[in-house]
């Protein structure tokens, strides 16, 4: 069963296409299962929409979940529509969050650390000048967020667990094993489940989130692993999903899983 649970739209401001394009997509890609989980509004802000290429409006939210309701029964028989999203972690918005989410029939939801110190994780400039004990408080500082997002039971699912790298490949080389090691310990016990992302191909680091060596303290761990293209354009929904699945079950992986209605659904890899 070939399934896909990160994808996004128009509406988040910086993707392309229509929820029915990702659909469609998805069904010539020979999916299964395809999950929507488009950017949440700031639901913490006073603007509607303060971050219009970021994230969509607070307003559009509820035509949102609307819409993909729509698309399940349209296309019911023909493949499975999850309605997810993708939620940004903030620990000091956390009611704001759980307040909106209350209620709404989602399938799953994705917690995504994007932001570490109020910077970008994909800002590049932010490692310029900073020394090597820097260097090791910043990636501490995003894996103890990571570890505080799985506890917040808030989620499913943890987005691109080292996506820090995407435009800062050399992240991967700063010394924080033990902090990545507690993260994922915390992730296991709290019965989360992190994405292989192959979005990362698309960046300068070139590769997927995370890196084999955390799959690998992962599957030590006993953390479940699921897919996720974070497909940004429709032509890139699957994407890598066989070299995935091939290169999880090297590593010992023997399955991984997707959501309905925020139970897991187990698949064989």
């Amino acid at each position: 069963m070939k399934f896909d649970l990160h994808t996004h739209h128009v509406r988040c401001g910086h993707a392309n296409g229509t929820i029915e394009d990702y659909i469609l997509a998805g069904i010539d890609a020979g999916l299964s299962v395809i999950g929507i989980s488009d950017h949440s509004p700031y639901f913490y802000h006073k603007e509607d929409q303060p971050s219009p290429g970021i994230a969509m409006a607070r307003s559009d939210f509820a035509n949102y979940v609307d819409e993909v309701l729509r698309m399940k029964e349209k296309y019911a028989g023909k493949i499975e529509v999850l309605l997810g999203m993708e939620s940004d972690f903030f620990p000091d918005y956390l009611d704001s969050y759980r307040h909106a989410f209350e209620g709404v029939p989602f399938d799953y939801l994705i917690g995504s650390v994007h932001q570490v110190s109020g910077v970008s994780i994909f800002n590049r400039n932010r490692w310029k000048n900073l020394d090597e004990e820097q260097h090791i408080a910043v990636k501490k500082s995003y894996y103890d967020l990571i570890k505080q997002s799985a506890r917040s039971g808030m989620f499913n699912i943890l987005g691109h667990i080292d996506a820090m790298k995407g435009y800062y490949p050399a992240f991967s080389d700063i010394p924080a094993n033990e902090g990545i090691d507690d993260a994922l310990r915390t992730i296991a016990e709290c019965g989360v489940s992190i994405e292989i992302n192959t979005s990362g191909s698309t960046k300068d680091v070139g590769g997927w989130y995370p890196s084999d060596a955390i799959l690998e303290r992962a599957l030590h761990f006993g953390v479940n692993v699921t897919f996720g293209s974070d497909a940004h354009v429709p032509s890139r929904v699957g994407d890598e999903w066989e070299l995935v699945q091939k290169r999880l079950k090297e590593i010992g992986f023997t399955q991984w899983v997707f959501y309905r209605k925020c139970q897991q659904v187990i698949v064989q890899l």
